[in-house]
């Protein structure tokens, strides 16, 4: 009798998943016709499935992580997820470090939960494929940074979307960049070149359970139709307006008004994300950690 290894079943599985959360089209549309919702003909709203019900709910978890595990195979399922995102030339010029020690976890992104994904920009891979063929690769430049940071961040946001198709939490963050970027490549054991930790995810259960989405804008400023429109006065309070709508859940916090700000908005323009204190945090640290991991190459002046 013929029989199919545990393992190879679950790659099978795992690989339909990860193909499965991404296919939006007839296809996917067809096998779960018995569970879509459609609206009427020529209405001109989108037809809703699981994959966009998934995307549209959608959650940062900003509180607290249980210290429960995840379900097994769960880690190796999303990142099969993650690691069909679209990605230039098919290079996949990422790396995922893996974390599951939580005092680890709190060391690299302050956060914990029951896993962390730290999602690099890397091009050591691919070096490494030329100089055993013989040639070289030379990724020293933006635009191979910036082609690379959009590579690791999709693999990311499919990751995320994957986790919550399982009923899984996360957060992502950008943690690793607080304080001194450098404990991360000790942490992890990172190449001191041609990689950088760009983005964290952290996996788990929330300690409560979550209480709404956070809004999004879509029109104006967001959407452009046929080409880019400048927002009208008119249009800017509108925005304004929708940050100040409670209901809109667009703002970091509630309680700007009782902070003293007249509108959201000028709460965070004047106390969130004010422009840097250049006495702590020099404008040009982010070009020197670039340069410094090879990356860019700073100018300097003769």
């Amino acid at each position: 009798m013929k029989t199919t290894s545990p393992r190879r079943t679950f790659l099978k599985q795992s690989a339909a998943l990860g193909g499965g959360l991404l296919l939006l089209g007839s296809e996917a549309h067809t096998s779960r016709a018995a569970s879509t919702e459609t609206k009427p003909a020529g209405s001109g709203a989108p037809v809703a499935n699981e994959t966009l019900r998934t995307i549209q709910n959608l959650r940062t978890i900003h509180g607290n992580f249980l210290d429960k595990p995840l379900p097994e195979g769960a880690i190796e399922t999303i990142l099969q997820a993650s690691v069909r995102a679209a990605n230039a030339s098919n290079m996949q010029s990422y790396s995922i470090v893996v974390v599951k020690d939580r005092a680890k976890m709190k060391e690299v992104c302050t956060y914990q939960g029951s896993c962390l994904l730290v999602y690099c920009v890397d091009f050591n891979r691919v070096k490494a494929s030329a100089a055993h063929l013989g040639y070289t690769y030379f990724p020293d430049n933006l635009t191979a940074f910036v082609t690379a940071s959009i590579n690791t961040t999709m693999a990311l946001q499919t990751a995320a979307i994957a986790a919550r198709s399982l009923g899984i939490d996360y957060l992502i963050t950008n943690g690793i960049h607080r304080g001194d970027p450098e404990r991360v490549f000790s942490a992890l054991d990172l190449p001191e070149r041609n990689c950088l930790p760009l983005i964290a995810l952290l996996l788990g259960y929330a300690d409560k359970p979550a209480t709404g989405r956070k809004g999004r804008l879509s029109e104006p400023g967001i959407v452009h139709h046929v080409k880019y429109h400048r927002l009208s006065a008119a249009e800017c309070d509108a925005v304004v307006a929708e940050y100040d709508d409670p209901a809109r859940h667009l703002g970091l916090i509630e309680d700007w008004r009782e902070k003293g700000s007249a509108h959201y908005l000028e709460w965070l323009f004047t106390k969130w994300a004010r422009p840097f204190d250049t006495a702590t945090e020099p404008p040009s640290a982010m070009s020197a950690t670039l340069n410094r991991h090879g990356f860019i190459h700073a100018a300097t002046n003769k």
